[in-house]
């Protein structure tokens, strides 16, 4: 049996984001951060600076196509949004490569965008004023199952199929037969990173929301969104997705189970062109 910690610390090259990102990060977080250095950062590194205009000027921003200079990007988005950017940017750049055995990557990150863009609209729906930022959350929430992919292959390839075949919560299944589940090894991967606090707490908390303290608004997003993307997997219709969310769900996210129909739509609208923005080689 393997603790979230164990699992996380025997995958080398998962341990570190670009270095570029730390340094934004530090310049963002100090009371003398301005707006300016940042922009002269994300300028420094040619790749950033290119994947950073070209999100910002896509579907998920909606500015189309007029922002031509990073200082502007970095003027209209404001710190915390540059911050989640260039997060998203790092961890696709980080992982693009990244193939584990036994998992289909395409679907994973078609999923994992998917949950992202779900999660915005589930916060918007809610009012969350910082709704951009669960975007950021959901492409991160499934990073664990990458790492268990890496790992312990044969295992978490059993407890999906297991969970495929009888329904039963695939968390629950691999804490059984793994010693820790996806949404664990997931928050000691961002923790590992040191990321804001509220990121892994909602990861950690997305099966169970009451167990992540001050964060679980957004674990409770989250768990929406998860079945969102997993009715995406099973080929499910909205309305039986929407039947598998805890009534609790619904009831802290003041929603009702008809808002899964137009929640999903919402998200899927520019699926195609986020996947293709973030993830291109596993577009299509």
């Amino acid at each position: 049996m393997h603790s979230a910690l164990e699992i996380v610390a025997s995958v080398d090259r998962l341990k570190s984001l670009p270095a570029v990102y730390h340094r934004i990060r530090a310049e963002l977080e100090s009371p003398e951060g301005s707006l300016t250095e940042v922009a002269r950062l994300i300028t420094h590194d040619g790749v950033m600076t290119g994947r950073v205009l070209q999100v910002i000027n896509s579907p998920l921003y909606g500015f189309s196509g007029k922002i031509d200079s990073v200082m502007r990007a970095v003027q209209l988005l404001g710190m915390q949004q540059v911050h989640d950017l260039v997060l998203a940017t790092a961890v696709s750049e980080a992982f693009d490569g990244v193939h584990a055995e036994r998992m289909n990557m395409r679907l994973f990150w078609r999923q994992s965008v998917l949950r992202g863009l779900a999660a915005r609209v589930i916060a918007r729906h809610c009012g969350l004023l910082d709704a951009e930022r669960m975007f950021v959350i959901g492409l991160l929430a499934d990073l664990g199952h990458l790492v268990m992919y890496l790992t312990v292959p044969e295992k978490a390839e059993q407890a999906q199929q297991e969970s495929d075949d009888t329904s039963h919560p695939l968390h629950e299944i691999e804490r059984r037969l793994i010693g820790a589940d996806y949404a664990e090894v997931g928050a000691a991967l961002l923790d590992g990173w040191q990321l804001p606090t509220g990121f892994a707490s909602a990861v950690a908390g997305q099966h169970t929301p009451c167990t992540a303290g001050a964060h679980n608004f957004e674990a409770a997003i989250l768990s929406l969104a998860n079945r969102i993307a997993d009715a995406d997997r099973r080929g499910l219709s909205s309305e039986d997705a929407a039947g598998r969310v805890d009534s609790s769900i619904w009831t802290h996210l003041d929603l009702s189970a008809d808002t899964m129909s137009e929640i999903r739509e919402e998200a899927e609208l520019n699926l195609a062109a986020v996947i293709a923005l973030f993830f291109p080689r596993h577009h299509g």
